[in-house]
């Protein structure tokens, strides 16, 4: 299933997918503890799903401020965050 870049309404809950728009350019947010974008499963104008991967990566951002997953800088990062 082929993957798409959402945005981050800003006001609700990160984990929900009814939070998410459909973004028609790649973010240039890139690291920051707000949630800016990110990188989900192609539902049309929101996302079909959170997965527990994509759930826990939303957690990381807000912790360490840094695109996850943060394992290498080779790895494809699913979550932006934002000053």
């Amino acid at each position: 299933m082929a993957r798409s870049w959402y945005s981050y309404n800003g006001v609700g809950d990160p984990i929900l997918i009814s939070s998410y728009n459909l973004a028609t350019l790649k973010p240039s947010c890139i690291n920051g503890s707000r949630i800016c974008a990110i990188y989900a499963y192609n539902g049309g104008p929101s996302p079909t799903v959170l997965s527990t991967n994509l759930r826990a990566y939303i957690a990381n951002v807000q912790l360490s401020t840094v695109a996850q997953p943060d394992s290498s800088s080779a790895t494809k990062k699913y979550v932006y965050g934002k000053a």
